[in-house]
Formats: structure tokens, sequence, C-alpha cells
């Protein structure tokens, strides 16, 4: 049921304050609490919320270059949090605080600004629903869990600074969980994601001591993308209650597979939500058997999907550590390549005959759980759309059982190698004429990718361990 300002009162009758909170460009929650009557007076028309947050980074530090949304030309002035009262959920453990997302405006236009990743998605889901159509996603979640030894070596259940523990240890001497000896976080985090309405699908350990993996509750991609970034609030949290530190990087541990955020997509119709990616009737003449049961439009969505890859790799791989997962031999795809559920492939289709119908669907398989989901979705569904707007036609062929992207049998690459880092994925995405650039615009563009510029330069003037270990008494 939609929630509007006049049902607030009566929602909000036995409080005294809200928590709101909009997502930057790397995927942080920022906000606030307000008292209730604050924010009933603002929940309508919205508030102001200082533009520097879009003009820091993930630590409160300016970009060295100043981006066009927030400048001290304009005064740093406020852009308008818009609450979305559909998001409304409380939070079980913080009293049950009531909690609502917001949407960045721009005060004159009066559209969200570019970069917000609400706004860049809701827009897009828009020009879908014009079509006739609707988005659905899940969105899987691999991440390590550590805990900081206390001062006797071992570890203990009270909260402790990670950061001030690496500034004297090596990330490898931090101790990796299991849910058999954190029982009270591991049933927490799920039951605690049940009351805040982000559900998960299914949770257990995955690749490497310490690693848990959540399947997100598949539903409209909006919503879903919301449920993803607040599933990490909630990990995060209880995490803290209980002294331990949920790492969602791409590749915290040298020697062992990464963490992906895999994301699920499909197309339904508008009124009927029937999956517009199912062939009703199998076609003997697919170029590819791959392709019997997948329809003409989901088809032209593939191929968009893969022409546009290469240059959306920031929005899917938005760090430097993201890169050290993208390797080959370690369960990650690192080609633009597809297949019929293949786990090797960047696109791995699922359809007829190892899914019903009604599940069929592309598995994105290259972003990390660094990715913001807000960006990855909406890239995912821009080149989706670019294709079925253009009508492209799949370049490549899939890829056969049992091969992987380094190369096919007869030694030929499987397809084109994505970026190798951050700075040439960036200046893909970044180029003249990019396809990223088409579908999402130059303001846009012009802004993550000085986002990256920020990120890239950070890291050429870093010195690193390897660095001193390797040369310190050598060179």
């Amino acid at each position: 049921m939609s929630i509007t300002a006049a049902k607030l009162p009566q929602l909000l009758q036995d409080d005294t304050k809200v928590k709101v909170a909009g997502i930057d460009v790397d995927g942080v929650l920022r906000g606030k609490v307000m008292a209730k009557d604050k924010f009933l007076s603002v929940a309508k028309e919205g508030f102001g919320f200082c533009s520097v947050l879009f003009g820091w980074d993930m630590h409160d530090q300016t970009y060295f270059k100043e981006l066009k949304i927030s400048t001290a030309e304009t005064g740093y002035r406020d852009l308008i949090a818009v609450p979305d009262l559909n998001s409304f959920r409380r939070i079980p453990w913080e009293n049950d605080v009531p909690f609502f997302l917001v949407t960045f405006h721009d005060p004159d236009s009066k559209k969200p600004v570019s970069a917000c990743p609400r706004g860049l998605l809701e827009t897009l889901v828009t020009k879908l629903g014009k079509d006739g159509m609707r988005a659905l996603a899940g969105a899987e979640y691999e991440f390590f869990q550590f805990r900081v030894p206390s001062t006797d070596g071992t570890t203990g259940s009270q909260p402790q600074s990670i950061a001030k523990f690496l500034q004297e240890n090596s990330v490898n001497t931090l101790p990796s969980l299991t849910e058999v000896l954190n029982q009270d976080y591991y049933y927490g985090v799920y039951d605690a994601c049940v009351s805040f309405d982000c559900k998960i699908e299914g949770w257990h350990t995955e690749t490497g001591p310490g690693v848990f993996e959540a399947a997100l509750e598949y539903g409209e991609i909006g919503p879903m993308a919301d449920k993803a970034s607040l599933f990490k609030y909630v990990v995060k949290s209880l995490g803290s209650k209980h002294g331990i530190t949920p790492c969602f990087m791409a590749k915290p541990r040298e020697g062992l597979p990464g963490c992906s955020g895999h994301m699920h997509v499909s197309l339904v119709d508008q009124d009927t939500g029937k999956n517009l990616l199912h062939r009703s009737t199998p076609d003997p003449d697919a170029p590819y058997p791959d392709l019997v049961h997948l329809s003409d439009l989901g088809r032209h969505f593939l191929a968009g999907l893969l022409a546009g890859l290469p240059d959306i790799m920031p929005l899917l791989a938005p760090t430097i550590n993201s890169y050290k997962r993208l390797v080959e031999n370690f369960w990650a795809p690192v080609t633009v390549s597809w297949g019929l559920e293949h786990r090797s492939a960047s696109i791995r289709l699922i359809a007829p005959p190892t899914a019903p119908a009604k599940a069929t669907r592309f598995e994105i398989r290259v972003p990390g759980a660094d990715a913001n989901p807000h960006y990855a979705l909406a890239a995912i569904l821009a080149l989706g759309y670019r294709g079925i707007e253009e009508k492209l036609e799949i370049s490549i062929p899939p890829l056969g059982k049992g091969e992987d992207t380094s190369e096919r049998g007869s030694g030929v690459p499987s397809g084109q190698r994505l970026a190798r880092s951050l700075k040439e994925a960036n200046e893909r995405f970044a180029a003249e004429g990019s396809v990223a650039r088409e579908v999402f615009g130059d303001d846009f563009v012009d802004h993550f990718a000085g986002t990256r510029e920020h990120e890239i330069r950070l890291w050429d003037v870093a010195v690193t361990d390897w660095e001193v270990k390797r040369y310190i008494e050598t060179v």
C-alpha cells in the first residue's frame, strides 16, 4: 500500500524522531536523525542537504578537482533531499526508529541530480515503464567477516578498532569467522534483514575462511537496489554489536577467490507480469543452442550487455581493489562472454531446460561486493535497453561447456579482455563517444569519472607494504 504524506502522522504517532539517509557514489549511506515534527513538515517537498555529499570520497576527503555538482563557486549549496515515503521501515536494532531513504534533487530543475544513485536508476525504470515493461532483480553478496584479537590474543566479543589494529599488524593476522562459533551474529543478521524489509532467500558460508554469502529476495529493481544497499547497513550494524567487521572489499585476501556482487535481472510485462525474456515456443533455428528458449527481446537485451560491458566497467568494479578480483583462475569473469548456465562467463543466461520459464533471467557476474548496487543495476538496465532499442544482434558465440574465459580450445581468446585496472576502465568509460556517455549522458559520466580519477590518484601516490617488503633491502 502506498504511503502518502497525509498518512504519516498516524504512522508515526508513537514516535519522536525519524532517521533519513541518502546514498552517495560509493554506496555509503549519508543521513541524520530528525525530530518527527520537522520530518512531517518536509516530507512532501523535501529539505536541504549539503551538496558536498557529491564532492568528497568515502573518507570525507574532497576530490582533488572540483566536480560540477558540488563546487566552491556555488558555495557548496544545498540539494533538495526528497523522502521516498514508500521506503519506510523501522530499524530493529535501534529501538525500531522509523527510517526513510531520500533521493537528491537539483534545486533549480527539481530533477534528481545526475550522480544520485537512486535517481539514476529511477530514470531508467520510468523509461522502461513507458514501453510497458518492468524490471525485476536480485543480488548475491559474498563477503569476509573479521574479528580483531583482544590484547591477550583471543577473539573476544568486545568491539575493538580494526583500523587501529591494522596500523600495527598485517591484514593476514585477522582471524576469520564461521557461523558455527558465531551463531548469534549469523542468525541475527538473517532475522534483522527480515524485520528491516531486505529479506534473504539464501544465507550460507562460501569459498574461503569466514566468507558468507547472502542471496537477497528477488523483486522490483528499484526497491531491490535499495535493499542491497541496506543489507550492508544491516550486516555492519549487527557486526559492530558482536565485535565483528564484515568486509565487502572485492579482494581482501591474496591467494583466495574474491568477493562477488552478482546481479540477476529479468524483464516482465507491466500489466500481466509475464516474463518477456522467455520464448513461448522453442526456436529450432536459433543461431546458438543456448538461445533456443530466449525471446527476440531477450537476445537484443543480451546483445546490448555484451556490446557495452567494456565501457561501463567502473560502475561494476569501482575501486582499485576491484581489479585484484578480476583475474584469471579465481572464479571471476575477465572477458566479454556469455553462456547458458555458464558460471565462467561474464553473463550467465538462466533459462529452460534448467530453470522454469518464469525464472528466465541474466546473471551479470562481473560486479564485486564493492559495487554500488544502484549504479550496477542502472548500468545493466541501460545497456540492455539500448540493445532493445537498437535491435542489436549477439556478436560472439557462447562459451562451450567446460570452457573458461581465458582461451578457447584453439588458443583463440574467448572474448575481449575486460579492463585490468581502474585506470584503464575509467579511461574507456570517460572517452568521447563511449557507450556510457550515450546511455547516461555527459553530466553523470564526467562526475563519476572524476570521482574515479581521485581514487586512482590516491593509489598512485600510496606506498604499499608489498613495495617496501620487496625493495627495502635489495635495490
